[in-house]
Order: C-alpha cells, then structure tokens, then sequence
C-alpha cells in the first residue's frame, strides 16, 4: 500500500540521517578527544623514560620516584568530583579547555625538578591540574552517543593510552638524545616538548567543542533534532539522576573497586616498562621502541575487542575475561626464564588492562545519567584511580627492598585478580544484555 510505502521510507531516512549525524559527531569530536588523551597520557607517563636519566641527576631513589609517579593519582583522585561537577556546572567546552591549558603548563615546569621536594610538589599540582579528564571526557560522549555507539566511541578514545606509548616511547627516546642541546639535560627537554602542546590543543578546544548537540554547528538541525531524542529516549537499567543516592548505590561501589584493580596494574607496569626493559641492556632509544611496540600491539587488540563487545553487548562477561587475561599475563611473566618471552607476557597483560579500560566505562553510563552521572563517574574514578598512586609506588618500594620487579610485578597481578573478583560480583547486581 502506498502509505505502508510512505511510511517505511520515512523510517529509512530518519535511520540514515541519525547515523549520518552521529558518524558526523564521531568524526569531529572523538579524534580531538583522542589526541587530548594520547597528551595526557604522556604526560602522565613520560616520567618512566625521563627516570633513565632524572633519577641519577636529582638522587631520586626508586621509592621516591614510585612514590612521586604515584602522588599525581592522589591529588587527581582527591579534586576528580569538584572537577566533575564544575564541568557539569560550567559545560564541557570551558572545562576541559581549562584542565588542558593547565596541566600543560605545570607538565612542562616538571623540567626544573631538583631533587625529591620538588618533584612531590610538581607531580601533585600536576594531579589537581589533570583532575576530571577522563571523567569529564565520559560523560560528555554519554551526551552525545547512545549505548551501541559507546563501547566503540570510548574505545576510540582510550586507544590514546596504548598509543601515547606507541608515539612516546620512540618521541622519549629521540628526545633524550638531545641531552646538552641549549645546556639542557635530554630529561628536561622531554618534559617541556611533550608538556607544552596540551596547553595549545586546551586553547584549541574553546573552538572545536561544542557543550552539547543543540550547539553543533556542523549538525543540520534534523540532525541535532534526532541525535537529541536519540539519548533521550535511552532505556537505562534503574536509572539514578540524583548524585547522593548514585554515590551510595552498590554498582557504583563495585565498579569503583575494580576499576582500582586494573588501574594499579596500568601504571605500576606502564611506568615502570621503560626501567624494566633498560634491564636488557638496550640503550635509551631501543627502549623507547621496544616499550611502544609493545603498547602497538596492546592498541590493536583493544579496538578489536570493543569492536567484538558492541556486536555481542556481553559488557560484564568480557570485562571479567579482560581482567583475567591481565593478571594471568602478569603471572606468567614472572616465572618465565626468558627476557623477551616474559615481554611477550607483559604485552598480554597489556591488552587485558587497556581492553579492560574500553569496556569498563560504558558499564556505568547504562544507569547514571545527568548530575549522578557527572558526579558519580567523578566518584568511581576517583577511588579507582588511587590504583595510580598504589601500583608504581608499589613496584618503586618492592624494587628496592627486594632488589628486582618480580615482587611488584606479582603485586600487581594480585590487585588485578581483585578486578577480575569485582567484575565477577557485577554480573550479581546488573543485568547484562
């Protein structure tokens, strides 16, 4: 019949234009976001390779260092939901701005560290400088993307973290050659040129991101129409709106628990990697590329299985199997007699804890939304990310009372076998699809 006809064509062109629009959105805000997050992440991260040098230079002693790598978790962790929620209160585009111009600037000042004080002062104004990123980041593409978009969307965008290793161990590596250009030790040249560019990208932001849909000068408004009713119609499982009860709800609590697990192993081996493969005997530069082709790998295999979560919608199951990989990896690490075979271990840890990370975040956006989703994701990262200050303290201190990494490494293993344990106790309290 005619109207039939009319009808169904009706349906086929709104279905096209709501993923002309949100392939139009995808495009313009998850690559930016992306290369924020790979700057981000260096700066976070980059200390591991500034250490083959910094360390000798300012007498920093491994725990110092742990220690200080780990401090910028705590005063990340201590100003993630005031951050979250001024976002919330101020918008995405000012916000976000705000945290990349500052912690860009306060990166590149890590240069004119000169012994333990001031490396503990830097690292945690960096902390307070960085707090509500990632967070801030995760709910503003629950804004934009509805739940079969997000597990790729994020993962997209959490591909940053391997490939910040990818880009910034060879970038380290190179960097550190310049040891003595305009009198600069190679170590301080590394933190001014990886430092620097979040502040202009921080600038660049206030321009390129829109707060939300109705602002997207780039969607038509069809577009903005239907992208807008998309999310709103969402279905959540249990929805909370409000941020005291979302605090207090055991799904939080669970998920901010495992996310602690898998966060103290990322970084108690990522920052640690570059020390650990220097035991090698390669030099600066063979680091830098042994370290990022070990996160290449890392990279592929997160976006591969995001790709294979969307299609199966199996959030929990994998999250727990990701976790599981992780520690395993971890294990058989330790107890293998071969350097590059324990390496190949460690990169299939790797592919647990980044694919761990790409899924976990789109577990709970399905039921926080609004305020209790800006604050309550502030919250679960907030606690999980105290996992930063634990795991490379952690290896720093076990470095050296027991004079190699097998006992952190091992530490590490067990704290993820704690997210594997929560991942686990999830599937108890939220439905999987």
């Amino acid at each position: 019949m005619p109207s039939g006809e009319t009808h169904a064509t009706r349906d086929e062109t709104s279905a096209e234009v709501e993923r002309r629009a949100f392939t139009k959105a995808a495009w313009r805000l998850v690559p930016f976001l992306t290369a924020g997050y790979v700057l981000n992440y260096m700066d976070r991260t980059n200390v591991g390779f500034a250490a083959l040098t910094m360390n000798k230079e300012t007498g920093l002693t491994a725990t110092q260092f742990g220690f200080g790598a780990g401090l910028l978790f705590l005063s990340y962790s201590s100003f993630e939901i005031p951050s979250n929620m001024a976002l919330y209160r101020f918008g995405a585009r000012r916000w976000i701005a705000r945290i990349m111009i500052s912690w860009g600037l306060i990166s590149a000042a890590t240069a004119f560290v000169t012994g333990p004080q001031s490396w503990y002062v830097l690292r945690f104004l960096l902390g307070v400088a960085e707090a509500g990123f990632f967070p801030g980041i995760t709910f503003y593409l629950a804004t934009w993307f509805p739940a079969e978009y997000r597990a790729r969307m994020l993962a997209w965008f959490l591909v940053a973290i391997p490939v910040s290793t990818v880009i910034g161990g060879p970038l380290s590596g190179l960097v550190l050659q310049m040891d003595g250009f305009a009198g600069l030790p190679g170590w301080k040249w590394l933190f001014i040129i990886e430092g620097l560019p979040a502040t202009l990208l921080g600038i660049a932001a206030l321009w390129v991101l829109p707060d939300r849909p109705d602002e997207a000068a780039f969607l038509n408004d069809e577009e903005r129409r239907l992208v807008r009713e998309r999310i709103r119609s969402e279905r959540r499982d249990k929805e909370m709106t409000e941020l005291l009860p979302a605090l207090k709800d055991v799904r939080v609590l669970i998920l901010a628990v495992a996310q602690f697990g898998f966060t103290a192993g990322s970084y108690g081996v990522g920052i640690w990697l570059p020390q650990i493969i220097k035991e090698a005997r390669l030099s600066n530069l063979a680091v830098g590329f042994v370290t990022g082709g070990c996160y290449m790998v890392a990279s592929v295999a997160m976006i591969i299985w995001a790709a294979w979560v969307d299609r199966t919608g199996k959030k929990i199951k994998n999250l727990t199997l990701a976790c599981l990989v992780a520690s395993g990896g971890l294990v058989l690490a330790i107890v293998s007699g071969s350097f590059w075979i324990s390496l190949a271990w460690i990169t299939l840890a790797l592919i647990g804890i980044t694919s761990a990370r790409a899924i976990f975040w789109t577990i709970p956006t399905r039921f926080l939304t609004g305020v209790a989703a800006a604050g309550g994701l502030a919250f679960i990262n907030s606690i999980g990310t105290l996992g930063g200050f634990v795991g490379p303290y952690a290896v720093g201190w076990l470095r050296d009372t027991t004079g190699s990494f097998s006992a952190g490494l091992m530490a590490m293993a067990g704290l993820l076998v704690l997210a594997t344990v929560m991942s686990v106790s999830l599937k108890l309290v939220v439905k999987e699809e």
